[in-house]
This record gives structure tokens, sequence and C-alpha cells, in this order.
């Protein structure tokens, strides 16, 4: 299995914590590591058995659990990372989830990206059971998990996100409350919106640069100094150029994540034009066999 390694980094001193993590996926993997390095007691549930005896294997104070309620026992702080709404569901709801295993005053941390729906639904129903849900999708992808250097944006109750900070520190470097249950995923949703739109900005520019014969290379490194910067110019601009996508945050997963905007948007009648146009410039890339592609693939659709 092909891991990413996770990066060494200082933690900021904090009370060993009883802790379960749900979900090793390419964000949850180094995520749970970075809690076990920083002297949590880490337990792990993946719907993957062997994925979990993987990461028990390289952080051997961690332990596994048959079932997200196993996992969740005795931790003060369940985190869990997983695809999309109905993951969510499987992982956190029935007999077998991480509510019928966690006691009266533990806190669930989802750091999924998903709907701000299920994130307020998931909420009331640890509020009946005298629990407490954060909804707290991250922005970093995966560089930012294996670096520890997620920014996570927060909703739900103040106390709760206090309880969960000093924990969380382990693998971000920003955690910040946002309001109301909800507030962290429609906050995320903001986050897709402007990186779409950026990307697609992008490549454009870039496209018009190499049609213009310019040095690319050189095009981006003069305009990254001026009004034109941006994280993805640079950290993605010049793999554009050369037709290197494979990074972390696949096409599928922001379409997944563009679809949460757009259903949204729906809702509160926010008028996102150049969101829906990009999300189908990725429908285009998917068709192009590029699923798996990082997005800044959007570029392809341009050559």
């Amino acid at each position: 299995m092909n891991t990413p390694a996770i990066a060494s980094r200082s933690y900021n001193e904090t009370a060993a914590a009883k802790v379960a993590f749900l979900g090793l996926g390419v964000m949850g993997y180094p995520m749970a590591g970075h809690l076990a390095r920083a002297g949590h007691q880490v337990t792990v549930y993946n719907r993957t058995t062997a994925k979990a005896e993987a990461w028990c294997e390289e952080f051997p104070g961690g332990r596994h659990a048959a079932s997200p309620r196993e996992a969740a026992k005795g931790a003060s702080l369940v985190f869990c990372c997983v695809g999309n709404d109905d993951d969510l569901r499987s992982v956190v709801l029935g007999e077998d989830g991480a509510f019928a295993g966690m006691d009266e005053g533990a806190i669930l941390v989802d750091h999924t990206t998903a709907s701000a729906q299920v994130a307020r639904e998931l909420y009331a129903e640890a509020q009946q059971r005298g629990l407490h849900f954060v909804d707290a999708p991250v922005s970093g992808g995966q560089a930012g998990a294996v670096n520890g250097q997620l920014t996570v944006m927060c909703g739900g109750e103040q106390s709760a996100f206090d309880n969960a900070a000093p924990v969380a520190d382990a693998f971000a470097r920003a955690f910040t409350y946002m309001g109301e249950s909800g507030s962290g995923q429609l906050t995320k949703m903001v986050n897709q919106i402007c990186i779409a739109g950026l990307v697609q900005a992008l490549s454009e520019a870039i496209a018009f640069g190499l049609r213009a014969d310019l040095d690319v290379d050189k095009v981006l490194e003069v305009i990254g100094k001026g009004a034109a910067q941006s994280w993805q110019m640079d950290n993605r601009g010049k793999t554009m150029a050369v037709g290197k996508f494979d990074f972390g945050f696949a096409v599928d997963w922001m379409r997944k994540d563009l679809g949460l905007v757009l259903a949204e948007a729906q809702r509160n009648g926010a008028r996102l034009p150049v969101t829906a146009l990009v999300d189908q410039f990725y429908a285009d890339v998917q068709a192009m066999g590029g699923n798996r592609w990082d997005t800044s693939s959007l570029i392809q659709r341009l050559r």
C-alpha cells in the first residue's frame, strides 16, 4: 500500500486525550497520525480493515476497532473524515455508529466535506443524546494533511469547539469557529466557489500565454509578484503549463463539492453562474478520463 509519508512537525503542549478517528483515506490517515504523534491515545476505524492495521503498524501506540461504535467507546473526542453525506450517516448513526458508543458529553468533530443539511441533522441528533457535534471541513488538500497544516472551519456550539481546538492543533494550522451548526460546511462552500473560479481563470491565462509563444514560467514569476498572485498560481501554475496533474485533490471530489455548493445555492437563492459553468467544465475533464487528475487539470480542455 502506498501511503504518503507524514511530515514531522512540532506540537503545542496539550493534555493527552483519548480520541477516535473514523476514516483513513488520503486525508484521515495522516490526520490521525498527527494525533498519535502529538501523544494522544488514538483508536481508528476504517471500512477496509487492512488500512487500519497498516496505520497501527506505523503508529504502534494506536489501536483499531471493528466498528465506529467500538472506536468511539471512552473517547472524549471522535474525529471523522469520510466521503459524503451517506458515508457520514453510516459511521455516525445506527447500532454500530459512533453516537451509539460515545459517552455523554463527548464531542464528534466531522471533517468530511458534506452538506450543511446533514451537519444540522447530526447536530440535532447529538443534542438529543447528550453529545456534541461540530461540522469542521478542511482546506489544504493532501499536502496540508500530511504536513499538519490544514485550515479547518467549524460550526456548532462554541464550547464544543473550544474543547476540540487544542487537540485538533495536531493537524491544523488554523482551527476557526464560524458560527452555529452548518456554518463550517457553508464556509467550505465559499472556499470551493473561490477555487473553481480561480482555477478556470488561471487555466485560460496559461493557455493564452502558450498560444502567444510566451515563456510561461517567466510570465508566472512576473505576474505572481502583482495583483494576479494566488496560491493556485504559486503552487500549480508551472505544473499546469507542462500538463502535470498528479496532485492530491481529484476532479471527482471537486465535482462532489460543487454539487453541494449548487444544491445549497438552490435553497438559499444565491446566483452562481461561473461556478455552475466551471462544474460543467470539470464534467468535460471527467469525460476525457481525468476523474483522478488534480483540479488544476481544467487547462486540458483548452489545449
